[in-house]
């Protein structure tokens, strides 16, 4: 809804200048899953407000890359923490989506991030909103336990739930999901972002665990086999723990705005997707650049 007649001396704007509302959500590089008896790898941080803007500002956009996995198959290592994602400009306080925690390895504790990575075998998972914001922009990741026969490892947090702990049943043993992600309807749409990745399973007739909503992808083992996928690109996904194989890469961040169309400059860099939905125009940058208000 465009606002008029904002008094902001004082903060660099002149009396009565107008102002609209700019809503922008701000997802961070979600992180790799860790290799052998791997947890799942962190959702990027997810942060969304609503700021009122003055025309003719210039905000920079930097999209955080998902975190690159440990190369080679099989050896122990932690996945990669992904990177940063940040809006920029005066008259707003710089927000900055931090890059999800990367998957534990065997014997290695997950990582703190946006979302916290999943223990690697019988560790625990690292703490989620890290950096600490209000809200939270994402969850823990969750921990291994010492369990044969598949000794599962545990799932990484996403933007809205924590990972799961691996677990044995009696048909066998099951390594743990990922956390959800969070819904936004800023596009128009429900969409799930910054999910985290399932954690692996020790052998493969063990059943790696489920990616969570928003571009978390499955750990490795029973059907999943030779590693695990990267997480979803522009979704701050996490990827799946790996066993034998080599865990995917981070699925990369996205930051959306959604502007008045009334308002709307078309001043902007770095090629995003301009649509509209309702009275308001939506420009979803999967690269960085820049948006003129």
């Amino acid at each position: 809804m465009t606002s008029f007649g904002y008094n902001v001396l004082g903060f660099g704007s002149s009396l009565g200048a107008a102002l609209y509302d700019m809503e922008y959500l701000v997802v961070a590089g979600g992180a790799a899953g860790g290799n052998a008896n791997g947890g799942g790898g962190g959702g990027g941080g997810m942060r969304t407000t609503t700021t009122a803007v003055e025309a003719g500002v210039e905000y920079t956009i930097t999209i955080g890359a998902g975190g690159t996995a440990a190369a080679g198959s099989g050896p122990v290592a932690v996945g990669g923490s992904g990177a940063n994602s940040t809006i920029a400009g005066a008259g707003i306080t710089t927000m900055i989506s931090a890059g999800g925690g990367g998957g534990g390895g065997f014997e290695q504790t997950g990582v703190a991030g946006g979302a916290g990575g999943g223990g690697g075998y019988n560790r625990g998972g690292g703490a989620g909103n890290t950096p600490s914001t209000s809200p939270s922009q994402g969850a823990g990741g969750g921990t291994s336990t010492h369990q044969a026969p598949g000794y599962p490892s545990a799932g990484g947090g996403g933007g809205g739930a924590s990972g799961v702990t691996g677990h044995n049943n009696p048909s066998g043993s099951v390594a743990g999901a990922g956390g959800n992600g969070t819904q936004s309807s800023i596009t128009g749409s429900a969409v799930y972002y910054a999910g985290g990745g399932g954690g692996c399973a020790n052998q493969d007739q063990w059943n790696g665990g489920a990616g969570g909503n928003g571009g978390g992808t499955l750990g490795e083992g029973g059907t999943r086999d030779g590693g695990s996928d990267a997480g979803g690109t522009n979704l701050g996904g996490g990827s799946g723990g790996a066993q034998n194989g080599q865990a995917g890469n981070g699925g990369s961040g996205v930051i959306i705005l959604s502007v008045p169309t009334a308002n709307y400059s078309e001043t902007i860099s770095g090629s995003p997707t301009v649509s509209t939905s309702g009275a308001n125009t939506i420009i979803k940058f999967t690269g960085s650049g820049t948006y003129t208000s």
